[in-house]
């Protein structure tokens, strides 16, 4: 039993250090994914002419790289720690061993030298033979026997306890030079953030110089905005206004219907299902099938992919809010700007059918999609794919993103709504 007990204590640790094990590996698929997006900054910046058009933007990326740079060097740090920890749960384990295994060379040894000293063949013989009957004879010679196996199993406890001390000291150096790897790995990125924070200095000092020509320039973007916001709640409006006629026109046959059948002395018939409804005062009144398309959306919030293809970065953030770097900007979005590389597709994020593509200064073509109640917009395309009226599917391209010739920049604007109600698109997105 005693062995049995120490078996499963073994087993209890080495799954403790499996799940510790795991945890690395978790903690370094995030550094991967961290280092990643750092990369496609790079790249982004590196496509990105400098130019006073285009300056605020390349700030928000640099600011972007700066914070995924610093979260990859907590994220060695959390690694650091954890390995920090099964190192001394190791070394624990090996002093334990090496302790057992002491005692076992101590107590193998002690019994081969009394048997060395009582159990010679002759010893053996006499021992035997001096039992009072045949019985007691066949007895000691079993006892003999057995302990002989015993010695043996001892002999191969003592090996297998040395192998696996000596895994563990093997086990111990791998994690040393694991951890020495991340501290040399913290250290080169503690370099690189020092580099980007002084890249990010030199940024904000030369827009702090043109800061007229910044503001006039955010003045004119602003416009644009309110241009598109305009559009976009006018057609929500007039969408509004169709669907409500069409609930009523439906609602007044339905009232003739009934009332011709009782001056006719039929059944009044039973109210149809598929009578346009708004969830709200004012909303959009949708059929059956726009409903359950609107329940199936809200239940995708937080899971609904991207609405670029290949890779991107976030460069402007839902709402109002203060540029941590220059005090003087302040701007607000409707919705999130995605800076990807050129040639890349905008795409739906769920089932949706078009009801409109516009064109904007500022933010060329641009589409809405509508999911029931609810409306996705996809700004500042080149190429348009799609017309009003046609059906989309979770992830079918809806057009081109624009790559302005100037300072190479290829940046979707997308905003999502519920009826009039602007919405967080990054709350609705998979992370």
């Amino acid at each position: 039993m005693r062995y049995v007990w120490l078996a499963i204590c073994l087993i209890s640790v080495l799954t403790a250090f499996g799940q510790k094990s795991a945890k690395v590996r978790e903690l370094e698929n995030q550094r991967k994914a961290a280092l990643a997006e750092i990369q496609m900054t790079n790249q982004l910046l590196a496509e990105t002419k400098k130019s006073a058009q285009n300056s605020l933007n390349r700030l928000n990326l640099l600011s972007q790289q700066i914070l995924q740079r610093k979260k990859v060097i907590s994220i060695l740090n959390q690694e650091i720690g954890v390995i920090d920890k099964e190192i001394s749960e190791i070394i624990a384990e090996l002093v334990g061993l090496e302790k057992e295994l002491g005692v076992k060379r101590d107590n193998y040894g002690k019994s081969v030298k009394g048997l060395q000293k009582r159990h010679t063949s002759q010893d053996k013989l006499l021992f035997i033979l001096s039992a009072d009957n045949f019985t007691q004879s066949l007895r000691r010679m079993r006892y003999l026997r057995e302990y002989a196996d015993w010695q043996k199993q001892q002999a191969g406890a003592i090996i297998g306890k040395q192998k696996e001390v000596n895994a563990k000291r093997e086990e111990l150096e791998k994690s040393r030079d694991e951890k020495q790897t991340l501290l040399r790995t913290r250290e080169a990125e503690n370099r690189n953030l020092q580099a980007e924070e002084e890249a990010q200095r030199k940024e904000v000092n030369e827009l702090n110089k043109k800061q007229k020509e910044l503001q006039a320039d955010l003045k004119k973007k602003q416009r644009q905005a309110d241009a598109l916001n305009r559009q976009i709640e006018k057609q929500i409006a007039d969408e509004i206004a169709k669907a409500e006629a069409e609930a009523r026109a439906a609602r007044e046959r339905e009232q003739s219907e009934r009332e011709r059948a009782l001056a006719q002395g039929k059944k009044a018939p039973e109210p149809k299902e598929d009578i346009r409804k708004a969830d709200s005062k004012g909303g959009y009144a949708m059929t059956k099938d726009e409903r359950k398309l609107s329940e199936n959306f809200a239940s995708n919030r937080g899971r609904l992919p991207f609405p670029v293809t290949g890779k991107y970065t976030i460069v402007g953030t839902y709402g109002e809010q203060q540029h941590p770097e220059l005090k003087y900007v302040r701007v607000n979005n409707n919705g999130i700007d995605i800076q990807t590389t050129e040639g890349s597709e905008a795409r739906a994020v769920f089932n949706g059918e078009v009801t409109t593509v516009f064109v904007v200064p500022g933010y060329n073509n641009s589409v809405i999609v509508r999911h029931g109640n609810y409306l996705t917009v996809y700004s500042n395309l080149s190429e348009v794919y799609v017309k009003t009226g046609d059906k989309v599917k979770t992830r079918d391209p809806i057009g081109k993103i624009y790559t302005d010739s100037d300072d190479n920049a290829t940046i979707l604007h997308f905003e999502l709504r519920k009826e009039r109600v602007k919405q967080n698109p990054l709350s609705w997105l998979a992370k």
